[in-house]
């Protein structure tokens, strides 16, 4: 049974495969005129035997008002009914006609003698259509004469008239439609299949070169310069298919060359790099991924397949085989044989993905003794607060001049407050790089945010007649870090506040949004800096002006905080002046 499928489907393969294209379209378009030509043949001959009928109606109808005319001078009843009978030289001899009451009662017919035989007419289907349609028409056999007839009577008040014609030959070849049209109809299909066949044609080879010339690329032939295309719309597509695919060998070779240089690349680089399908097997692998994969592992081989197989990499395993991602990047530190390495995992969007392994040896003792000398920093700091505190205790115990110890405790505490937001940035700072973990996310409402922090600096943008104006919108709500996003405003509105000058105006603005971020941008109205400076501003502790922050007690780290802080929101900020005057800030923050 399924060899005998197997035969009928590839006896249909083959049969469909032997059709051309010419033969489809002529076969297709006989199909569809033929479809057309019976149905305006049957509409037209239906369309020309109702004229014929309302013709031959009509003049039934001036018969019967010929009738009726007749007998309103006429009185209706038994002893003149039967000089209607002289109507019969008015009238064609084959009509003939029939008087009913309006009980249906006949009371003459020119046929039968007898009419007091005849059964009630009222039942007629002629007489009913007369009687609520005026006029009624009806072909069928007389139950008194057993001859068929075309029947059309007509409703005058208080009776029917009936005229009938013998429903012979001669009556039906005068309703029947001639064949005049089929004619014509078959003399155009004629006409239109021998275009077709020319069209066709001239389309089928067309197609035949197309087809030549997907068959030798498929083959990896050489297109032949001699290969032309007629001058039609295949023609042109052939012409444009030659020019795509003589670009692609093109490019082809272009990025056969491109790839000989990323391999080589990959060989030389100071990593270790694998790509992996996404069935976890091997696409490619670089010497030094084998080499750092044999330092990890405690049996040195050359399947780099087999790390899946260690349990220090379990987390990759794992993050690759997770199904709702937050991200398609992930990475992690492993300290082995005193070194340290990063591995670093990124899936693509065919779920391909790239393992790469990273000596960071030298970058992890750097990054640890920045984190110490950090640490040491916040350390001798907390050593002058707490001196300068007790200093203002003791100013306090003391007698002096009201005015000179006013002035000793204000400054006093000026730099107590000021180095203790310098401990308190560079612990930001700390951990925002070392341990980002800390910060927990969660969902924040921007708009929110930044009215809380204009509430809270309210007297200072009052004092320095600073005009505050946020249009972010108020329900606009990002997953991020409440504290890191609270210190992104705070420390740009502070640092309009402390160098922008007096009657300035702050703006922030959400712009635009795509997918992925938010585009916001913060602008003042104020002094501006220098654009030397600009590249320069980020930078921990740096200085437009020495002195600067001294005196109005920042740590020097507000803009580093700042920059940080988008940074981990995963966005990116610049700076520039404006031509308007004032700084403007334009940052990113991922939804």
């Amino acid at each position: 049974m399924d060899i005998r499928f197997r035969q009928c489907k590839i006896f249909n393969e083959n049969w469909q495969m032997r059709i051309t294209y010419k033969q489809r379209i002529i076969g297709y378009f006989m199909l569809v005129f033929i479809l057309f030509s019976i149905s305006i043949t049957l509409f037209e001959r239906s369309q020309e035997k109702k004229y014929r009928t309302a013709n031959l109606e009509a003049k039934l109808d001036g018969y019967a008002e010929l009738i009726h005319s007749y007998i309103s001078n006429n009185p209706l009843d038994s002893v003149h009914i039967s000089s209607v009978r002289i109507l019969d030289e008015l009238l064609p001899e084959s009509i003939r006609i029939t008087i009913v009451d309006k009980e249906g009662k006949v009371l003459f017919d020119k046929d039968v003698t007898d009419v007091d035989e005849m059964d009630n007419h009222l039942t007629r289907p002629e007489i009913l259509n007369a009687l609520y349609s005026s006029y009624g028409s009806n072909i069928r056999m007389s139950a008194s004469t057993q001859q068929e007839y075309l029947y059309y009577a007509k409703y005058y008040n208080h009776y029917y008239v009936r005229v009938a014609l013998p429903y012979t030959v001669e009556t039906k070849n005068l309703l029947r439609p001639d064949n005049l049209f089929v004619y014509i109809i078959l003399a155009l299909f004629v006409i239109v299949l021998l275009l077709v066949n020319y069209i066709a044609g001239r389309f089928s080879k067309s197609i035949i070169q197309l087809k030549d010339f997907a068959s030798r690329i498929k083959k990896g032939l050489p297109v032949p310069e001699t290969l032309h295309f007629p001058e039609d719309e295949l023609g042109e597509i052939g012409r444009e298919l030659t020019d795509i695919f003589k670009q692609m060998e093109i490019n082809k070779q272009n990025l056969e060359i491109e790839r000989e240089k990323l391999i080589r690349h990959f060989q030389f680089s100071g990593e270790g790099l694998c790509i992996f399908n996404p069935e976890m097997k091997k696409i490619y692998a670089n010497t030094n991924f084998i080499q750092y994969l044999n330092l990890l592992t405690d049996k040195p081989t050359l399947d780099v397949e087999d790390m899946f197989k260690h349990d220090l990499f379990n987390s990759v395993t794992e993050f690759i085989y997770e199904k709702e991602k937050e991200s398609n990047h992930y990475s992690f530190l492993i300290d082995k044989n005193g070194k340290t390495f990063s591995i670093q995992t990124i899936i693509f969007e065919d779920n391909s993905f790239e393992i790469t392994i990273r000596d960071v040896t030298q970058l992890e003792k750097t990054r640890l003794l920045k984190q110490q000398m950090t640490s040491n920093i916040a350390h001798e700091l907390r050593t002058p607060v707490t001196s300068l505190r007790g200093y203002l205790e003791t100013l306090s115990s003391n007698q002096m001049e009201p005015e000179k110890q006013k002035l000793f405790i204000d400054r006093a505490f000026l730099q107590t407050v000021r180095l203790s937001n310098l401990i308190d940035d560079v612990g930001i700072i700390s951990k925002m790089e070392e341990a980002p973990s800390q910060f927990p996310m969660e969902a924040v409402n921007l708009s929110q945010l930044i009215n809380e922090i204009r509430i809270d600096l309210i007297d200072k943008l009052e004092k320095n007649h600073i005009k505050f104006l946020s249009n972010v919108n108020t329900g606009l709500v990002i997953r991020g870090n409440y504290t890191l996003l609270h210190s992104v405003f705070r420390n740009l509105i502070d640092n309009s506040i402390h160098y922008g000058g007096e009657n300035i105006g702050i703006y922030i603005d959400m712009y635009m949004q795509d997918d992925l971020y938010l585009y916001f941008s913060y602008y003042d109205t104020g002094l501006g800096v220098k654009e030397q400076h600009l590249n320069r501003l980020f930078e921990r502790f740096y200085r437009v002006g020495e002195g600067r922050t001294r005196d109005t007690g920042g740590s020097g780290l507000g803009l580093s905080i700042v920059k940080n802080a988008v940074k981990f929101h995963q966005g990116t900020i610049q700076v520039k002046n404006r031509s308007e005057g004032g700084l403007e800030f334009l940052f990113t923050l991922k939804k």
